[in-house]
């Protein structure tokens, strides 16, 4: 039997690919908001605020209506304003915790409300473990997806709805422009990295699907670090 997964933010690089790894063995709900998704008829696409409340509240219905079991929600929603705080605006600051931050509460609210026998898997970043310059907006709101994660998956334990964070470093995909389609840049991040490369989509996948697979339902309040060492090693 093919699980039933949602998907939030499946227009972006890390979304296109996991779409892609999945669209054979599950059924899709894919949120998108602004950009368009490249999804087979055979799946569901809808459109979707993750920044708003009831946006998300609808979304999570329509994933119950067609599929009437929800196994996975996955929130790919996210941007990266990369700044110091003093030169930051409100509005880069607003953006960035309703993005990130918000975009998970909401889904960890209606999910819990509604849910149960779920994996519910937000995204983080490495960066929020070490000291990166400008990286203020980012990692204040990519910690407070973690700090959401562990405290969701103990309140939520009782419904069996698992709560996982992953948490790249710098992956080629199109929120990383700025950085992978500078051939400086992208030098100089790769010797950041152990591994001496930086991830690609199919590295974030990956552990996602891993997290969604139902043998692993023992695995809960968790931040599993895909990044090629760029945190744990100097």
């Amino acid at each position: 039997m093919k699980n039933n997964i949602l998907i939030i933010g499946g227009s972006g690089g890390i979304g296109n690919q996991l779409i892609k790894d999945l669209s054979s063995s599950c059924n899709l709900l894919v949120g998108k908001h602004i950009n368009d998704v490249n999804l087979d008829s055979k799946h569901h696409l809808f459109n979707v605020d993750a920044t708003n409340s009831d946006s998300v509240l609808e979304f999570i219905n329509r994933g119950i209506e067609l599929f009437g079991k929800v196994d996975g929600i996955i929130n790919l929603a996210g941007n990266l304003i990369l700044k110091p705080a003093h030169i930051a605006t409100e509005d880069d600051y607003q953006t960035t915790i309703d993005v990130n931050l918000k975009s998970s509460f909401y889904i960890t609210r209606h999910a819990g409300k509604l849910l149960s026998d779920c994996s519910v898997v937000f995204m983080s970043t490495a960066a929020a473990n070490i000291g990166l310059a400008n990286h203020e907006l980012i990692c204040m709101a990519k910690a407070g997806v973690k700090g959401l994660t562990l405290s969701a998956a103990k309140t939520y334990a009782r419904k069996n709805i698992r709560f996982n964070t992953v948490s790249p470093g710098l992956v080629n995909t199109p929120l990383a422009k700025s950085i992978v389609g500078n051939p400086i840049a992208k030098k100089a991040s790769e010797k950041m990295h152990a591994l001496n490369r930086i991830g690609e989509p199919k590295d974030i996948s990956n552990m996602i699907i891993y997290l969604l697979d139902k043998e692993n339902n023992w695995i809960t309040g968790q931040d599993f670090i895909v990044d090629g060492g760029l945190s744990s090693t100097k």
